[in-house]
């Protein structure tokens, strides 16, 4: 270069002029800025060199000002219309010739500033520049309006999320559920999804964290300040697909063929179905019949949902995918559709509805000495709710002796399965109620005869499925449960009766197990015993009605053993997350009644001592079942009462304290 030489060079990315000064050593050359300022260049830091011209360093302003005005980036578009059919390369000067008619070298370099900074018509290559061919461009284009839509979503949403934080109340677009949902994982699953929502709670000013993104979902009303995170974490779908309700709406317009064709017809046995008020999937009915021999039989009236649901179908999917009905404290979500679930899949009072009918003869010690199982028709009388049926029985209604004598029979039934070893542990169960998250209820239910009676019948039942299937060698989800090894006579009877002695005995069950052949239940005292009461909200009780009906009917078992196997390890597996959900969110929802209701004094049983050295334990809040950790501040026994209070309560963080009050005795008055 001679001295004087403009050249164009980069400083920290930015474009920069300066003229050729002088040489250093055998490569570098020495440059002068406009502002006079020396800087050492090797000739790999060069981007352009403007031949045809040498400057002082202080005329370079002047050279840029006649740069300026020509450039126009949307100028190359024109150049690129011209070239892109041909593909050839273009160098600078070239370029000015064609944009600018003239190779002035302020218009080459002007030229070469607009092609090194264009992005989308043309690409460097060697000393030159190529046309992108027109499909490339095209792409280009179409990611630009992509990213420049995204951008103003962005702005947008965020535009909305200011105005609903001040209470202006917004509707939120589609295009604002991806960033919701990025903040839901964030809060629901942290450890593997936090970019994308981090970079949006700091361009909100929130605080990077799970708890900040949690804070607004709820300020925002997206989510209620009482969101189920443990349903939200869970695999459970809240909601059916659309296939699902496509098919449960055919069901409900054309139902499918009956695949029993013979059934039953018992519609002239008095059916009671009892359950609690606010149940809605009625699954079970029961009757009695006098035979002409004078003996009795009990039938047990099973709900025959596969009347509807073939096996393999949308629904039958469904079913299992879910493998359960979740009970929650704010309602049900069910395994079936409800449109199915509580309509003609039910037992509905008044209506002949399709059942698989148990039909029972007892001995007088209640021992199984006769059954049937067939496909019915049934037509429930009467829908009885528990405190029904107790009152039933304690007044003894004359015009249903009936249920006095299914009471009797459930009665025979608990004294033989105790004859047969049947463990009964007795703690106290209570129901959780929300009602719009404000009106919160906790409820005890009672050891009541009209409960003992259903439960009895329900098991009775199992038992006969089960024997069924064994009978005849088919594969069926039997339950069993090992032996547990008790506490001795001697060292149960030395703790309180009741609760505490209970919580022992619990302590020593192991859990139940499933096998596609017989199992004993040792707490139940059976030899053999499996689930079917419930299809409606239980897939493994469904399976067992796949199987037993086909077999009634002398058709191939739907489930082979190995597909019965795979099909049970799946379906048990979702069904122990179900549960997992219902205990935590009966949890939340216990703590958070007690939150509400600081000021209130409880009685608490000492139940449990985890860590005697350390006074830790667990206490049983008698008037509402719930069984609770307390760290106590003196020494107490098991069976202990005492009166406690919360001193601090956080459901999301499920945490609760509480402090004993202890009633100092009043002091005589001095005289």
């Amino acid at each position: 270069m001679e001295k004087g030489t403009l050249i164009e060079f980069r400083l920290g990315g930015d474009r920069r002029l300066a003229t050729a000064d002088r040489p250093e050593g055998k490569k570098h050359w020495i440059v002068v800025d406009e502002r006079g300022q020396s800087h050492t260049l090797h000739p790999r830091q060069i981007t352009y060199e403007v031949t045809g011209c040498t400057l002082k360093p202080s005329e370079i302003p002047s050279f840029v000002k006649e740069v300026e005005p020509y450039l126009d980036p949307t100028s190359l578009e024109v150049a690129w219309e011209l070239l892109v059919e041909d593909g050839e390369a273009v160098t600078s000067a070239q370029m000015a010739q064609l944009l600018f008619s003239d190779q002035s070298p302020p218009l080459c370099y002007a030229a070469h500033c607009l092609l090194s900074e264009d992005k989308l018509y043309f690409k460097q290559k060697a000393d030159g520049y190529e046309p992108r061919p027109a499909a490339v461009v095209a792409d280009i284009k179409h990611q630009r309006s992509a990213q420049e839509s995204k951008q103003r979503e962005q702005q947008d949403f965020l535009t909305r999320v200011h105005q609903q934080l001040t209470g202006i109340a917004q509707e939120w677009q589609d295009s604002d559920r991806t960033r919701f949902e990025s903040l839901e994982r964030f809060v629901l699953h942290p450890e593997n999804t936090a970019r994308p929502a981090q970079d949006l709670l700091s361009v909100l000013g929130r605080p990077q964290t799970p708890q900040g993104a949690l804070d607004l979902l709820v300020e925002l009303g997206w989510w209620s300040p009482h969101e189920n995170l443990p349903l939200r974490r869970s695999q459970i779908p809240i909601h059916f697909r659309r296939e699902v309700i496509e098919v449960a709406q055919q069901s409900l317009v054309s139902p499918p063929p009956d695949p029993d064709s013979d059934r039953l017809d018992l519609t002239g046995l008095k059916v009671y179905t009892i359950d609690d008020e606010s149940t809605q999937e009625i699954d079970d009915g029961l009757s009695i019949e006098v035979l002409e021999d004078g003996r009795q039989r009990l039938w047990i009236h099973i709900a025959d949902p596969t009347r509807l649901v073939m096996q393999g179908d949308e629904l039958d999917l469904e079913a299992r995918r879910r493998s359960t009905t979740l009970y929650l404290p704010t309602g049900m979500v069910p395994m079936f559709p409800p449109e199915l679930a509580t309509g003609p899949m039910s037992l509905v009072q008044g209506r002949v509805c399709p059942a698989l009918s148990f039909g029972v003869v007892l001995d007088e010690t209640g021992s199984v000495q006769d059954y049937q199982i067939r496909a019915s028709f049934v037509k429930p009388t009467y829908r009885l709710t528990y405190e029904d049926v107790d009152e039933m029985l304690e007044l003894g209604v004359r015009a249903e002796p009936e249920i006095a004598e299914i009471a009797t029979w459930a009665y025979k039934r608990q004294e033989w399965r105790r004859s047969q070893g049947a463990i009964s542990i007795h703690m106290p169960e209570s129901v959780i109620k929300v009602k719009g998250e404000d009106d919160i209820s906790i409820e005890v239910l009672e050891d009541s005869r009209s409960r003992l009676l259903v439960a009895e019948m329900m098991i009775l039942a199992g038992e006969v499925a089960g024997r069924y299937g064994q009978t005849h060698q088919i594969p069926l989800p039997f339950r069993g449960q090992p032996q547990p090894e008790l506490p001795s006579e001697e060292e149960l009877m030395q703790l309180p009766a009741g609760p505490v002695r209970f919580c022992a005995m619990r302590r020593c069950m192991p859990k139940s197990e499933m096998s596609i052949t017989p199992l004993r239940h040792a707490g139940l005292g059976l030899e053999i015993y499996t689930q079917v009461t419930s299809p409606i909200r239980r897939y493994t009780d469904l399976m067992s009605h796949f199987q037993i009906k086909a077999h009634l009917r002398g058709d191939p078992l739907p489930f082979s053993a190995q597909q019965l196997q795979e099909t049970m390890l799946s379906v048990t597996t979702a069904a122990k997350e179900a549960t997992w959900v219902e205990r935590q969110t009966n949890r939340y929802w216990g703590l958070e009644y007690l939150r509400r209701n600081a000021d209130r004094v409880w009685q608490a049983l000492v139940l449990n001592l985890r860590e005697p050295d350390n006074n830790e334990g667990f206490i049983l809040l008698e008037d509402l079942g719930l069984e609770l950790k307390m760290r106590f501040r003196r020494a107490v026994a098991l069976g202990d009462r005492l009166d406690v209070q919360v001193s601090h309560a956080d459901p999301r963080q499920d945490v609760i304290h509480f402090k004993e009050l202890i009633v100092q005795e009043a002091q005589p008055a001095a005289t």
